[in-house]
């Protein structure tokens, strides 16, 4: 067998799993899993209700044995050595998990004893993981006095009590208000400018797109696609430009006017056309000089490209719910909790 390499966080190579109530359709929860996550990166793990998102996470952290396949996360195989996976990885659920009764440090110190640190070095933990995080000032205040965004910003710092190497993050800014998500985007770019590798599952593309540095998207239980942001958008289509004239009866002659500027086929709507362009930068200043040649005037000059909804869509098969005014609406649902590791993995999950 081929060795894993050693600027990999985490691997997994042909997995399997099959839950003992199968599924009607028959199909397995993971079917041949293939994932490799590069040290000191963002890597987001992406894939509608039901696509093995969650088996997969379960099984990386050793909390779920997988039936075949091999998986390792630091260099260690998850069934052979859980317990020196589990000393080197961090995971933060959906809701926080911390006591509300209790004050920010307070939690933080609760944790490092938990982790069998030192009252001293308890303490000490807790005031730096404050200060990482801008919650020193907040640190002697009880946790149901938190905004939505200090609460998940101490949930993450409670899971760094012992700086893993690894930290798996499960929806981190569910049911957060934007103030509240800038603060926990934040607080993870700063883990992996630290060192810190982060596999990140969200129902957020946007929060994919701002924050990872590479993509997995998941469905039928395997990846169907991966790259960058920039490399998924791209497999979709070229950038565009929507330009509305302020003068309808221009609208047929953009066609004409823009044809050998455009990278593919012009669509036109009711009141603006759609210009595909394969260099957005140079195509901007042959598209102005040609209708201002032509003397068009417009109304509306838009540069659009395609977004991870659109790349999401096409290489899942699954269309995205019907957007509101919220523009990081979930685009499938999700179920998680937040699960503090121990020496000892649960089982198969009901």
């Amino acid at each position: 067998m081929p060795k894993f390499e050693t600027d990999v966080a985490i691997e997994a190579r042909g997995v399997r799993k099959r839950y003992r109530s199968a599924s009607p359709t028959g199909r397995p929860a993971l079917d041949g899993l293939e994932l490799k996550v590069t040290r000191g990166s963002v890597h987001g793990l992406l894939g509608p209700n039901g696509a093995g998102k969650t088996t997969a996470v379960r099984i990386m952290v050793t909390l779920l044995d997988h039936d075949e396949g091999e998986v390792r996360v630091a260099g260690y195989d998850v069934r052979r050595q859980a317990r020196q996976v589990r000393r080197r990885i961090g995971l933060v659920g959906q809701y926080a998990a911390v006591d509300e009764d209790l004050s920010g440090r307070q939690n933080l110190v609760m944790f490092g004893r938990l982790c069998k640190l030192s009252p001293r070095a308890a303490r000490r933990r807790a005031d730096e993981l404050l200060e990482r995080f801008g919650l020193a000032e907040a640190g002697a205040k009880q946790v149901k006095a938190y905004s939505g965004g200090m609460r998940r910003r101490i949930d993450l710092a409670a899971s760094l009590i012992v700086a893993p190497e690894i930290l798996f993050v499960d929806e981190p800014t569910v049911g957060l208000d934007p103030t509240g998500r800038r603060d926990v985007w934040d607080a993870i770019r700063n883990l992996v400018r630290g060192g810190t590798t982060v596999l990140l599952t969200t129902q957020y593309l946007e929060e994919a797109d701002q924050l990872a540095d590479r993509i997995s998207l998941l469905a039928r239980g395997r990846v169907v696609a991966g790259g960058t942001p920039a490399e998924l958008k791209a497999r979709v289509g070229d950038d565009w430009f929507e330009i509305t004239p302020h003068a309808a009866a221009d609208l047929p002659r953009l066609e004409n006017i823009l044809g050998s500027l455009a990278s593919g086929e012009i669509t036109t709507g009711t009141d603006r056309a759609r210009v595909p362009v394969l260099d957005r930068t140079r195509s901007l200043f042959g598209i102005t000089a040609a209708l201002r040649d032509a003397g068009v005037t417009v109304d509306d000059f838009v540069i659009r490209t395609p977004t991870l909804d659109e790349v999401f869509t096409q290489l899942t098969g699954a269309a995205a719910t019907e957007r509101t005014s919220d523009p990081l609406v979930p685009l499938f649902d999700s179920n998680g909790s937040s699960t503090n590791l121990t020496d000892n993995p649960v089982g198969e999950p009901s």
